[in-house]
C-alpha cells in the first residue's frame, strides 16, 4: 500500500507527452490532452507535447531525441501498444531504452482488468529508462491513459510516495 509523506515537498518533473497515431490532430488527442492536464494538475511541468504516425523509425528518433534532452526527466507516450501491424510503440520503446521495467506492463494490465477484463492481455504497455530518462508507453485509449496516471504514474512520480517511487531514483541514476 502507497502512503504519500506529506512531511516532504513535492518536487516537480519535466515531462514530454508523445501521441502515437495516424489519424489524431491537436484537436482530437483526448488520451494526449488527459496525459497533459493530469500531469500539470499533479503539479509537473509538461514541457512538450508531440503528435507522430505509427512509424517505428520516428518513434525512436523522437524518444532518443527527449532522452538526449538532460531538461526532460519523464516521457510518457500514448497508442501503438496493441498488437495489429501498425502497433510498433513497444518496439520503438525496446530499440530505445537501457533498461526494462517489466513491473509497469503487468500492473498496468493486472489494473486494468478491473475495468476490460480478460481484453488486458492486448494491451502492450511497456516502460523502460534511458540515460536519466523515464519511458513509460500507454495504451491510446483516455480511460487507458487515465488508470496508468491515476493508478500508477501520479503515485511513482512523486517524490513523497512511500515506501519508494521513481522521482527519488532520479539523482542516482
Amino acid at each position: 500500500m502507497t502512503k504519500l509523506d506529506t512531511s516532504r515537498d513535492f518536487v516537480p518533473l519535466n515531462i514530454a507527452v508523445l501521441t502515437v497515431s495516424d489519424t489524431r490532430t491537436e484537436e482530437t488527442d483526448k488520451s494526449g490532452k488527459t496525459l497533459q492536464d493530469r500531469a500539470a494538475e499533479a503539479g509537473h511541468n509538461v514541457v512538450a507535447k508531440v503528435i507522430l504516425p505509427d512509424d517505428e523509425d520516428g518513434l525512436v528518433e523522437q524518444f532518443n531525441r527527449w532522452c538526449d534532452d538532460e531538461t526532460i526527466q519523464v516521457i510518457i507516450s500514448t497508442g501503438g501498444t496493441g498488437v495489429t501491424a501498425r502497433d510498433v510503440t513497444p518496439e520503438a520503446v525496446d530499440r530505445v531504452v537501457d533498461k526494462h521495467i517489466p513491473g509497469f506492463g503487468e500492473l498496468f494490465r493486472q489494473l486494468s482488468y478491473d475495468d476490460i477484463g480478460t481484453s488486458t492481455i492486448q494491451s502492450r504497455a511497456t516502460a523502460g529508462l534511458k540515460n536519466k530518462t523515464y519511458i513509460f508507453a500507454l495504451p491510446g485509449s483516455t480511460g487507458a491513459c487515465r488508470d496508468g496516471w491515476d493508478k500508477i504514474l501520479v503515485h511513482q512520480l512523486d517524490n513523497r510516495t512511500r515506501p519508494c517511487n521513481f522521482a527519488e531514483l532520479i539523482a542516482r541514476l
